[in-house]
């Protein structure tokens, strides 16, 4: 059996008994670092008994087939990274696909999330949110990647390094508007957690170069979704109508629009039958 197991974002003492168990008699734990795994072991009071093996983004391919051939061969095969659960913007995707492409049995062993932790602590809506995790690095695709998410009504969650914070905010700024709210965490769980609330022109203030000390650790920002658009009552008779041009049956014009604006379907259907 292939288990990913969350390991502490920052506190040790945030590790599930479970963990433990799982640290002291998987057959084998591929681990992002092994360093920091023996380092997590030890603060645990530990004692590793598996084969341990690296599996970071340099290897991933060519170690997946060999984990898989591990599980085949009926060993239990235990994957954790640095902090948080594997596969959310961590290694382990491949290694989970290659396992279920082969039939081979997947669970977790859930606990620390530094998204989730963010969201929870924002301030901002949590009923609804995407994960966006890492946005690229040049600027021009950084841009673009948050224009094509001005519209999106959900709040967003973003992981940073910290020496791209304040570009990043920059770009945000630019793309979803200075006055969005957001929050900046930084060292969820650690002794210096802190969690900055504001706009994102005042957390662009805080951040600003030369303000170094403010922006190290580990960085999750949050940012508010957009705010849902207004549609008078023709710009919706329009839409449904554009779509049953397109080929789509009234019903089924009537959902789509309903989905797109966030208008109740019911008061679409009023609009184009009345």
């Amino acid at each position: 059996m292939l288990i990913l197991a969350a390991t502490p974002i920052g506190n040790p003492a945030d590790a599930s008994s479970r963990l433990r168990d799982l640290l002291a008699t998987a057959d084998v734990v591929a681990a992002e670092d092994t360093r920091r795994l023996r380092r997590l072991a030890t603060d645990l009071d530990v004692r590793i008994s598996g084969r341990v093996v690296s599996y970071f983004e340099g290897n991933e391919a060519r170690r997946t087939p060999e984990l898989v051939a591990d599980l085949e061969a009926g060993r239990t095969v235990l994957l954790v990274t640095d902090a948080g659960m594997p596969s959310v913007s961590d290694p382990g995707y491949r290694l989970v696909a290659a396992a279920v492409e082969a039939g081979l049995d997947v669970t977790t062993a859930p606990g620390p999330s530094a998204a989730l932790a963010a969201l929870a602590v924002s301030g901002l809506p949590v009923d609804r949110f995407t994960f966006e995790g890492f946005l690229p690095r040049k600027t021009g695709e950084r841009y673009r990647a948050l224009a094509a998410l001005a519209d999106e009504p959900r709040t967003m969650v973003f992981f940073e390094s910290p020496h791209r914070t304040h570009e990043t905010l920059e770009a945000m700024a630019a793309a979803l508007g200075r006055d969005r709210r957001g929050a900046v965490c930084r060292e969820l769980t650690k002794t210096y957690e802190e969690v900055r609330r504001g706009t994102l022109e005042e957390l662009l203030v805080w951040a600003r170069p030369g303000e170094e000390e403010r922006v190290r650790g580990e960085i999750t920002i949050v940012v508010e979704g957009a705010s849902p658009r207004s549609y008078d009552e023709e710009t919706l008779r329009a839409m449904v109508a554009d779509r049953e041009r397109s080929g789509l049956s009234r019903k089924d014009a009537i959902a789509e629009v309903a989905r797109e604006t966030g208008v109740r379907r019911r008061a679409v259907f009023e609009l184009v039958h009345h």
